[in-house]
């Protein structure tokens, strides 16, 4: 007797609707960091060792001996908009192969749960509507989502259960995955949960939505406690701060044996989260204050000063091209330094055309229009080239083989900057190595992320540091033009109302 058959498929964005550049079909084809566009078998190879939410879910079907039924599976890097085109060429891929496969015991989805497309707010629950009336009410529908995950009702209501990360950098991808396939399991036999959904009523800065410390660590500590205590699945998600549409912002959704057990476990979660609403905080530099910090730390340090340029964290949307923390690099004679990556695809060809030792005037990065910033003209020395492949083998890409097209190392004085040609957020070592820098000896490192980077720079660092340089991500929301939020959301911790 073979085991239950399980469609399986993936469309992973995290929208910035205020940032520059929109993601179309060809973001998701490249994966942007993550592995590209896969469809049938293909995407299981495509995906194995990797920590992705789909990996974790297969290991454990495996494991269990169900007969999976791949369809596709894509990511790409954070952006503006989900092209129209692309949302739905990929979700009809995604339906379509759902519908052509017959009889189904379980379908799961690996989910981001932040996805804005042209036409539509709420694309996840966009995608599960469409499923779920392919599939009919009793086939148990399950989606792994992103902490930062803007959980909407539409969502809650058409899944059988959503189950999120629990960190943030996000190291439990994978096994967020396994976990949903034991949930999936149970309601495929026959078990079934009430369930509760909650909203919190104010946006949470992404640059304060850390696990490793306070307060996530102790709001996500409750999580599996209350798992040992009997509740199916809980899930907190912090939501992404960055997307006008009502639903964004932080939720809660718990599965438990009755209602009454489930609504007060979400709302015991949502006083927790409201009590520690001040603690969401902490000290953010300019570029110039940051730097010049960095580097009196670094005269009496024997590891790296990292710095997080938060604000241009292609991981929440930018273009990974602002050169605000580059300049100050630069106007501070900062020594031993090092910034990465800034994206420039027509620099890092001309470097490779220059070739290796050679000096060659450009005009690097600030492409993306974001006021306050602009290109960085001057004489660069080309150190050293790359074909932009690489194995990022730290905790939180897990692996991930990336394609960051024609790179290279150029430097400035003592300073030296990664460029690439596709962006992806600065999150491992490798991401320096790659072009013959070497992290771990550097006085100061300059990351284009806003937490991410901490699961891999962490141990290595002196001190970490976060600065606020021009970008499309402000670390306060309130500084963002909101104009479709729900009434009465505060657009930060204790910040004001939206109205």
């Amino acid at each position: 007797m073979t085991g239950p058959r399980v469609a399986i498929g993936g469309f992973m964005h995290e929208t910035n609707t205020f940032g520059p550049s929109k993601a179309g079909l060809e973001a998701f084809v490249e994966g942007g960091g993550w592995p590209s566009l896969s469809e049938g078998p293909a995407l299981i190879n495509a995906t194995r060792n990797v920590n992705m939410g789909i990996c974790g879910f297969v290991e454990a079907a495996e494991a269990q001996g169900w007969d999976t039924v791949p369809t596709l599976w894509c990511a790409a890097s954070p952006s503006a908009h989900v092209t129209e085109n692309a949302f739905e060429t990929i979700t009809n891929q995604i339906v379509d192969g759902i519908r052509s496969v017959g009889r189904l015991d379980g379908v799961y989805l690996d989910l981001h749960g932040a996805m804005v497309a042209e036409h539509v707010d709420d694309g996840e629950g966009e995608i599960l509507t469409r499923i779920r009336d392919v599939i009919g009410p009793d086939v148990p529908l399950v989606a792994s989502l992103d902490l930062h995950a803007n959980a909407t009702r539409r969502m809650f209501d058409m899944a059988d259960a959503l189950i999120a990360y629990r960190t943030y950098p996000h190291v439990d991808m994978a096994e967020t995955g396994r976990r949903s396939a034991l949930y999936l399991r149970r309601l495929m036999s026959g078990e079934r949960d009430a369930k509760a959904f909650r909203q919190v009523p104010f946006l949470i800065p992404i640059a304060w939505q850390c696990t490793s410390v306070e307060p996530g660590r102790s709001l996500y500590a409750r999580l599996p406690a209350l798992e040992e205590r009997g509740i199916g699945s809980a899930s907190l998600l912090m939501g992404f701060p960055a997307a006008d549409f009502a639903d964004c912002g932080p939720s809660i959704v718990v599965y438990a044996p009755s209602q009454e057990i489930a609504d007060k476990a979400a709302d015991d979660l949502l006083r927790a989260v409201a009590e520690q609403e001040s603690a969401f905080s902490g000290r953010v530099y300019s570029p110039r204050e940051g730097v010049l910090h960095a580097m009196k730390l670094a005269d009496s340090a024997s590891r790296p000063v990292v710095i997080a340029d938060t604000q241009d964290n292609p991981g929440a949307g930018g273009d990974s091209d602002t050169t605000g923390m580059l300049r100050a690099l630069v106007e501070a004679d900062a020594k031993r330094a090092a910034i990465g990556a800034i994206v420039d695809p027509l620099a890092a060809i001309r470097a490779h055309e220059a070739g290796i030792g050679a000096r060659v005037r450009l005009s690097l990065g600030g492409k993306s229009g974001i006021e306050g910033d602009a290109p960085l003209e001057a004489d660069y020395v080309v150190e050293s080239l790359s074909d932009g492949h690489l194995t990022a083998s730290g905790p939180f890409y897990g692996g991930a083989r990336m394609q960051l097209g024609p790179s290279a190392c150029l430097r400035l004085g003592d300073v030296r900057i990664v460029i690439a040609s596709r962006k992806a957020q600065m999150a491992d070592q490798e991401m320096y190595r790659f072009v013959g820098i070497e992290p771990t000896k550097q006085a100061i490192l300059v990351n284009k992320s806003s937490v991410h980077f901490r699961a891999d720079f962490e141990p290595i660092a002196e001190a970490v540091l976060v600065c606020a340089a021009p970008g499309p991500m402000p670390v306060d929301p309130a500084a963002l033009p909101f104009t479709r939020l729900r009434k009465g959301m505060r657009l930060s911790p204790n910040g004001p109302f939206f109205n």
